[in-house]
């Protein structure tokens, strides 16, 4: 066990919202979903994984001056690098073209480790906005996380690319469980056909991986007001039907914690994050 598995710090749920297929909306249901949590008294922090295409400081209209770049190379502390979002919310900043995390030299893995060790604010969810598709860094954390939340949208290429996702952490590192939730689609009857296609393909050809319909957000102009606006939809239209929807997964993950949530901890995931370095391909 190394000095930081053993601090007796209180569990923190780490879940990662990833998807097969880039434009389905991630990155804003993960910013809904971490508000949803904050009103609800939870202590929230956004890990923006996608190194390519950091969408979490857009979507807020937050001009950021340090990211996780800075942090791995011990120029920036954590506290420096983390950004202030509404709600009480953190955000860890993406920095695009950094290494990758299995690329990371033992040095920055254990600046990364002992930055969030000596963490001392409270927090009870870290949430992970990974790039889109089955690249190495997207299955680093997806592997890493406690749940996943698998996004996809009634279009046959989502579909495919979500199953093409769940079908890599299945058959070759043995994940099992995913959340799914439908984005963008017209209501409940839409998102149940969109669950019951994905399904009966991983039935079919993934006898043991578990699927479960975890909610669905409709189509909404709310929410495309609010991204011209650079501003969160559940803050700026909470009456929507994407809001409470959204509000409806929120209060679906918080009463239903994972088995294993009281031994995970962000001790736990990073180091389960730095070991993963020569085992994904």
């Amino acid at each position: 066990m190394s000095r930081h598995e053993g601090r007796g710090k209180k569990p923190v749920r780490v879940i990662t919202v990833t998807s097969g297929k880039g434009g389905v909306g991630k990155s804003n249901l993960t910013l809904g979903l971490s508000l949803a949590l904050a009103s609800m008294g939870q202590k929230v922090l956004i890990w923006d994984a996608d190194l390519g295409l950091a969408n979490i400081d857009v979507l807020l209209g937050l001009r950021t001056t340090a990211t996780i770049y800075d942090l791995l190379n011990g120029t920036k502390t954590l506290t420096e690098v983390l950004a202030e979002g509404p709600g009480g919310i953190k955000i860890m900043p993406a920095a695009s073209g950094i290494l990758e995390m299995g690329e990371l030299s033992e040095g920055q893995q254990q600046r990364l480790l002992s930055e969030f060790d000596d963490w001392n604010e409270e927090l009870d969810y870290l949430i992970i906005d990974t790039a889109a598709g089955i690249g190495s860094n997207v299955i680093y954390f997806n592997l890493a996380a406690q749940e996943r939340i698998v996004v996809l949208t009634n279009e046959p290429t989502s579909m495919t690319d979500a199953y093409a996702l769940i079908k890599v952490l299945y058959t070759r590192y043995q994940q099992r469980n995913f959340h799914i939730l439908p984005n963008q689609v017209s209501g409940p009857k839409e998102a149940r056909n969109v669950f019951r296609l994905l399904s009966s393909v991983a039935d079919k050809h993934l006898s043991e991986v578990s699927l479960h319909l975890i909610g669905f957000v409709p189509r909404d102009e709310a929410v495309v007001a609010a991204v011209r606006a650079q501003k969160p939809f559940f803050l700026s239209a909470p009456a929507s039907e994407a809001s409470r929807q959204i509000m409806d997964i929120a209060k679906r993950i918080a009463a239903n914690p994972p088995d294993d949530f009281a031994s995970g901890g962000l001790a736990f995931f990073l180091n389960r994050l730095a070991s993963f370095g020569g085992a994904v391909d």
